[in-house]
């Protein structure tokens, strides 16, 4: 389905929009469920993604399509390493094909897990073998997606000899390393991160914590932060449930979109997103983005729509996500008439005094194309091809987007 958006987005009393819970903390406790089938989780993800791997887990298939869902991909590959007298083949989209996997596999065959690479080595398809297997020390470079760290700190508590993971080099993604750790330790399992190395105690015993309420979706609430940033001074929107002391490491927005003039109020739990200042074409946004990659789509295209320059850097792991999210901006912001360098690590656009009109935004099935470029509605006709991909994260995105007064022809 391809949809045209256009401006509307009049309203005197503010909408109020409910996001449903966080896909990276849905998808951990899935798994921790999994392993501990007395937690209870409230306010779980709808995405695609949770979806499948929620799927996934109650199968009893021997082989497990995941499609596009790299994180299940990952935690899916340790779950299934420790399941013991248990052979599956894990398989996914053409994408997920050529998306690497070695790292992970190499950290679990150190620890004794049977994995072999079904047709290209380094890359999902991948046979398991499920294994008893003991734990101990292994060690994986620091800069790598987190969640091939987190996939191995989740299965931790169930290895023998829990887990001591040793992370060469600098440390990337820490939020979602924090998170994993955080929802480990509210289960009840003991967990240390201390001079590049975690270690994680093994745990057969009852869970300190039976429920768990997922907090809602920052990345989600991005979006919402680039329509309010792209509206009039005084213009607000009620985003719901949050905490202001969450574990996302997007929830950084709060801090990064007053640097657009959008200011957050946390009110029981509802955050208030007004537009508070114009910003002027001379502002500059330089950002190092590397704990939070995923909202580098949405920041740039609110700079193009207020256009004003943005260097982003500490991009490297979106060229491997579910396109090459670098060079797929640079393609599609440039069809609306920006100008835009890229490197391995970092985006640079620059100022743009006019926006061209009714331009075809491709998505590359990656939903956070379609929902990052979404907010230009207010600055500009577009259409969004292949719109349903937004379900993967966020089925409800064309219908909240309505509801607050954006225009939507399908």
């Amino acid at each position: 389905m391809n949809i045209k958006l256009s401006k509307s987005l009049i309203y005197s009393n503010p909408p109020k929009i409910k996001i449903t819970g966080s896909k990276s903390e849905s998808n951990r406790l899935l798994l921790l469920q999994a392993l501990y089938p007395e937690l209870e989780i409230e306010n779980l993800s709808n995405s695609d993604d949770s979806q499948l791997m929620l799927n996934a887990l109650k199968s009893n298939e021997s082989i497990i399509d995941i499609h596009h869902a790299g994180t299940a991909m990952r935690f899916l590959t340790a779950y299934f390493s420790i399941q013991e007298n248990r052979d599956v083949t894990i398989t996914g989209s053409s994408r997920m094909k050529e998306r690497p996997i070695k790292i992970l596999v190499d950290a679990l065959v150190d620890l004794g897990a049977s994995i072999d690479y079904v047709q290209n080595n380094g890359f999902p398809p991948l046979k398991i073998q499920g294994q008893y297997l003991n734990g101990g020390n292994v060690s994986l470079k620091a800069n790598v997606s987190s969640q091939y760290i987190s996939a191995l700190l989740l299965i931790a508590p169930k290895l023998e000899k829990g887990l001591k993971l040793k992370l060469k080099g600098k440390v990337t993604s820490t939020p979602y390393i924090k998170m994993t750790l955080n929802l480990l330790d509210q289960v009840g399992v003991k967990t240390k991160f201390d001079d590049n190395i975690i270690s994680i105690k093994p745990h057969s015993n009852k869970l300190k914590t039976k429920k768990i309420i997922v907090e809602s979706d920052w990345s989600s609430a991005s979006y919402f932060y680039s329509i309010i940033s792209l509206s009039e001074v005084g213009t607000e929107l009620h985003l719901s449930s949050y905490k202001a002391n969450s574990l996302q490491g997007d929830s950084i927005l709060q801090k990064i979109y007053t640097k657009f003039g959008v200011d957050t109020k946390f009110r029981r739990e509802s955050i208030i997103l007004k537009k508070t200042k114009h910003i002027t074409s001379n502002t500059n946004i330089d950002l190092d983005l590397v704990n939070a990659p995923d909202i580098a789509q949405t920041i740039a295209v609110s700079c193009l729509g207020l256009g004003i320059e943005c260097k982003l850097n500490g991009l490297h792991t979106l060229k491997i996500k579910e396109t090459d999210r670098l060079r797929a901006l640079k393609t599609e912001i440039e069809k609306l008439g920006g100008t835009v360098m890229i490197t391995e690590n970092t985006l640079h656009l620059n100022k743009v005094k006019k926006i061209n009109k009714n331009r075809a935004i491709a998505t590359y099935n990656d939903h956070r194309m379609a929902m990052a470029f979404a907010p230009l509605a207010l600055k500009t006709s577009l259409i969004i091809e292949d719109a349903n991909v937004v379900s993967k994260s966020y089925p409800d995105f064309w219908k909240d987007l309505e509801n607050i007064g954006v225009s939507i022809n399908k």
